[in-house]
C-alpha cells in the first residue's frame, strides 16, 4: 500500500489518474525467491479499486487533508481484509492526525453543550438529559429525580449598580457555588439569564432539599465584597421532586416541562415569601427549608409573576 506522508511527490501518474476517476494500473509484482508468485490481479478482483483508494488517500495526505485520507485508507483496508491480504503499515503521522481530529470533534461537541459565560451546561443539554433521566426513572425503584430552578435575587440591581462585567462575574461565581456540593450524577445548567437548573438524579426528597438548602446557604455566606464593595447576592430556589415508581407498580410517565413548571411555581413561592429561600412540597403542603421555615409565612404557589 502507498505510504502516506506530507512529502509525496507532486507528479504521480497513479494519483493523477485517480483524480480523473481512472483506476490506476496495478504495479508489476515480482515473484519471490522461492518461485511462488505474489497475489496477482486475477487473484485480487478488487486490486484496482484498492490501489485507487490508496492513491486518493496519498494525495489527500500530501495536502494535509487527513480526514479524507483516513476515509479512503479505511476503504482500502476493508477491501484488503475481505481478501485476507495482510494489511499495509499505516504511517504514525496519519494515526496521530486521526486521533487529533477525533479529540477536536469530542471537544467541539462538549463546547456545543456548554454555556459560553458560566461553563455550566446549556438549555440544549438540559432538554436532552432530562428526557433520558425521566426514561430511566420509569425503571428506577430506588431513588427519585429532583429538579430545582434557581434564580438570583434582585440581579437587575446588581447590573445597574455595579455594571454588567461584575454581573457576569457574579453569575460565574454562583455557578461554582451551586456545583460545589452536587451529588454524583447531578449537574447545573443555565436556563436563561440569571436562572439555573439543578438536576439531581436518583435522590430522595429529604436529601434533595438538603442539597438545595446547602447551595442557597453557600451563596448567602460567600464574601461577595471580593468582587465589589457592598455587593451582596442571594438566590431563591424552587424544588420539584418526582419519586421513583413503587416496587411492582406501574411506571410513571413524566413530562420534563411539567416538572420544570412545578419547580417554577415553587420558585415563585420562595420569591414571594421573602426570597433567599428554598421552597418545596412535602405531604402535599408547600414548605420553606432551613432558617426561612421558622420566620416566614408561605405564599400561595403560582406559575408566573415572581419578578
Amino acid at each position: 500500500m502507498t505510504v502516506l506522508r506530507p512529502g509525496v511527490a507532486e507528479s504521480d501518474p497513479a494519483r493523477d489518474g485517480a483524480l480523473r476517476g481512472v483506476p490506476a494500473q496495478p504495479p508489476h509484482r515480482s515473484s519471490p525467491a522461492n518461485g511462488v508468485p505474489h497475489n496477482s490481479s486475477s487473484q485480487q478482483p478488487n486490486a484496482g479499486l484498492v490501489q485507487l483508494h490508496e492513491s486518493i488517500a496519498a494525495l489527500f495526505a500530501s495536502r494535509g487533508q487527513w480526514r479524507q485520507a483516513y476515509h479512503h485508507l479505511r476503504s482500502a483496508l476493508d477491501l484488503l481484509s475481505s481478501e485476507q491480504i495482510e494489511p499495509p503499515h499505516v504511517p504514525e503521522q496519519l494515526r496521530n492526525e486521526v486521533d487529533r481530529l477525533r479529540r477536536e470533534h469530542a471537544e467541539a461537541r462538549e463546547q456545543s453543550l456548554r454555556d459560553s459565560l458560566t461553563a455550566s451546561y446549556n438549555r440544549r443539554y438540559l432538554d436532552q438529559r432530562l428526557v433520558d433521566l425521566l426514561t430511566e426513572q420509569e425503571r428506577n425503584t430506588t431513588g427519585g429525580l429532583a429538579v430545582a430552578l434557581v434564580d438570583l435575587d434582585w440581579f437587575k440591581q446588581v447590573n445597574d449598580t455595579y455594571g454588567h462585567l461584575i454581573g457576569d462575574r457574579v453569575l460565574q461565581r454562583v455557578v461554582e457555588l451551586l456545583q460545589d456540593g452536587l451529588p454524583e450524577g447531578g449537574f447545573c445548567a443555565r436556563y436563561g439569564g440569571e436562572e439555573f437548573v439543578l438536576v439531581l438524579p436518583d435522590i430522595d426528597a429529604p436529601t434533595a432539599v438538603a442539597v438545595c438548602e446547602a447551595a442557597r446557604a453557600r451563596a448567602e455566606r460567600f464574601s461577595w465584597q471580593q468582587l465589589a464593595a457592598g455587593l451582596r447576592v442571594t438566590v431563591s430556589i424552587g424544588l420539584a421532586h418526582e419519586p421513583a415508581p413503587e416496587q411492582g407498580g406501574a411506571p410513571l410517565s413524566v413530562d420534563p416541562q411539567a416538572q420544570l413548571l412545578r419547580a417554577d411555581s415553587l420558585l415563585y413561592v420562595a420569591k414571594q415569601s421573602g426570597r433567599n429561600a428554598v421552597a418545596y412540597r412535602e405531604s402535599g403542603r408547600v414548605r420553606l427549608a432551613g432558617a426561612a421555615a421558622g420566620r416566614r409565612a408561605v405564599a400561595e404557589p403560582r406559575v408566573v409573576g415572581y419578578y
